[in-house]
């Protein structure tokens, strides 16, 4: 049910040194951003980060203090938001709770002035798996279907942009994670522009073709979901998305492709590659790695582990058992409140609290940050999103 060709670029959205100001206060700092016709493009951070009044100047619902917001070749900063391309979908739905399903995704046409609707409508309310509720009021479907109702009325106007300010918030976890998908699956069916506004880290990886991470009214990091984990570019990204260890390091050497660090006494190495900062022999750097990256051996095996992978000792200061995998916290000289995960497929009772362990992990899952920068930006505004 594409309604694009692939060629036609009438839903790209470019914005062009945007901001927004209020009074003193800088919500969004000149800004250039292109979304690609088609893709699923994710604006992610926490409350107050600018995200929000940064879709709301797409859909003409905030006038920027400068710059340009362009549909395609066309420049819509001037015009109001009923002459946009765009729909909104909100957290709310703000469905009319007087009319039934079909006639809420059948507003938008009956207001155009279409008389014909019923098939637009049904072929809708299939894209949405919600044919056979076409009849019900809005307060008689679940959370999960009065979102899918909203999408729908949205979508059913065709238009170049679907602009989703948090829909999912108000969904419980797994009904969360279901919609997730659902909204990936209409996305790709439908082939039109999303704009998806979260705080909700997984949410943006598991949905968005490309993340932009937002932090105090610019953008921080801009790329795919994998790129932007993998290969964090600051301490806020790497904290942020998902959790990471972060190292306080100097630069020992370079060897090849690699650079030596020394942290705590011990050598660790990483990918030049991988290493946004300055890598001048003394200079600092902060050694990161991602806590499922690491293995976990009692200090008794240590002879176990392979040659050639980082590592560190420590003692385990606290374990938790979730399901999957059991989450152990590392007092180390080198980085004190070390994080591991580890799967529970073959547990060793040794490593309980109070135990002796060696840390070890692939050089190459590492990567170093600029050490000049907050090694703990991201950390609390991931646990207050």
């Amino acid at each position: 049910m594409k309604t694009t060709d692939a060629t036609d670029r009438g839903g790209d959205v470019r914005l062009s040194g945007i901001s927004k100001t209020y009074g003193s206060f800088t919500a969004v700092h000149p800004l250039d951003l292109t979304v690609p016709q088609g893709s699923f493009f994710a604006l992610l951070g926490a409350s107050g980060c600018g995200k929000t009044t940064t879709l709301r100047m797409i859909a003409g619902l905030e006038e920027p203090s400068t710059g340009t917001v362009h549909l395609g070749d066309q420049d819509v900063t001037a015009l109001p938001p009923y002459k946009r391309p765009v729909n909104t979908v909100f957290q709310s739905y703000a469905l009319f709770p007087h009319l039934d399903i079909f006639e809420n995704v059948a507003f938008g046409l009956r207001r155009r002035g279409i008389k014909s609707v019923k098939k637009q409508v049904e072929e809708m309310l299939d894209l949405v798996q919600l044919g056979e509720q076409a009849r019900k009021k809005p307060h008689q479907l679940s959370g999960g279907q009065q979102q899918r109702v909203a999408v729908a009325r949205a979508l059913i106007n065709h238009p170049k942009v679907l602009l989703l300010d948090e829909p999912l918030g108000a969904l419980d976890l797994k009904l969360r994670r279901q919609m997730q998908l659902e909204l990936k699956r209409i996305q790709t069916e439908v082939g039109i522009t999303f704009v998806h506004v979260t705080h909700d880290q997984e949410e943006a990886m598991t949905m968005a073709d490309t993340v932009a991470v937002m932090n105090g009214g610019r953008v921080e990091q801009l790329g795919a979901p994998a790129d932007l984990y993998e290969n964090p570019r600051t301490t806020f990204v790497a904290n942020f998305l998902g959790t990471s260890n972060l190292i306080e390091a100097e630069v020992d050497s370079t060897s090849g492709d690699d650079i030596v660090v020394k942290a705590a006494g011990d050598k660790l190495v990483l990918p030049a590659e991988r290493c946004s900062a300055a890598t001048t022999t003394g200079g600092k750097v902060l050694v990161g790695v991602r806590p499922e990256k690491i293995g976990l051996t009692h200090a008794d095996e240590a002879g176990t582990v392979p040659e050639g992978r980082n590592r560190i000792t420590g003692k385990i200061a606290n374990t938790s058992f979730i399901g999957v995998s059991t989450q152990y916290v590392v007092d180390c000289a080198a980085c004190p409140g070390f994080e591991v995960y580890v799967q529970n497929i073959d547990r060793d009772p040794r490593l309980v609290p109070g135990a002796d362990v060696v840390l070890h992990w692939n050089p190459a899952h590492t990567f170093g940050l600029d050490a000049a920068q907050d090694i703990d930006a991201g950390v609390a505004e991931e646990e207050a999103a």
